[in-house]
Order: C-alpha cells, then sequence, then structure tokens
C-alpha cells in the first residue's frame, strides 16, 4: 500500500474508522485513551495513522467502541483503492453528521438495504 508523508495508507485509514467510531458515540480522545490505557496523545496518532497500532490494542479498541476489528479496515475487493477511501472518510468526518453515517453504516447486516442507503444518500447528494 500507499504511503503519504511518511504515513501508511491502511495505517491512516484504520486511524481515520477508529476516529470516525469514536467521534460517533461521543468519546473524546482523552475518554477512548483511558479506556485503552495509552496517553491522547497516542489515540491522536493511531488517528492519524503517524503510528501504527497493535493488534492486541486494536483488538482493546474495538470492544471499547463496541464493534469488530474487522470495521476498521477498508472492505476487499470492491475496487476502491484504500488512498480513495481514505479521502471519503477524511470527507466524511468533516462534520459531526457524517461521522455518525460512516460509524453507523456497516453496522446495518443486511446488504440490500446498505445498499438502498447508499443509493438515497447518492440521490440526496444530487439534488
Amino acid at each position: 500500500m500507499g504511503r503519504t508523508g511518511g504515513v501508511n495508507d491502511v495505517d491512516a485509514y484504520v486511524g481515520a474508522r477508529i476516529g470516525l467510531r469514536r467521534s460517533a458515540l461521543g468519546l473524546s480522545q482523552s475518554a477512548l485513551a483511558q479506556r485503552i490505557g495509552v496517553s491522547f496523545q497516542q489515540v491522536q496518532k493511531y488517528e492519524t495513522g503517524q503510528n501504527r497500532i497493535s493488534a492486541s490494542r486494536l483488538h482493546r479498541v474495538a470492544e471499547v467502541l463496541g464493534t469488530s476489528v474487522e470495521s476498521f479496515f477498508p472492505p476487499a475487493g470492491d475496487g476502491t483503492s484504500v488512498r480513495g477511501g481514505l479521502q471519503t472518510l477524511r470527507a466524511l468526518s468533516a462534520t459531526a453528521d457524517g461521522r455518525a453515517v460512516a460509524a453507523a453504516f456497516p453496522m446495518i447486516e443486511d446488504r440490500g438495504l446498505r445498499q438502498a442507503v447508499a443509493r438515497i444518500v447518492t440521490t440526496l447528494a444530487r439534488a
């Protein structure tokens, strides 16, 4: 995977997903840091991709944020590049509403329903 300014794209993607989920739950970086046993500065570095998060710590983050480890990674085989996904995540994270949608969307288990929501959002964005 590519690197952007010394940051691995996958690390940045995982960090952005952590930040979106944390924000959607109304947790501060300090609150998450306390629950996973690191400083808030470390959480900042995880969320920007500056520091790579270990598997055991990512597992703990997923537990604290009530989601799966897999939810932090880009979907495989959907034709979307990690860099393109990262740009989308950054755009979504620009607003509280976007963060809430991004955090909740993967939890919709029914694929058809997810596709319908995506069509609705795309249609509304064009209006």
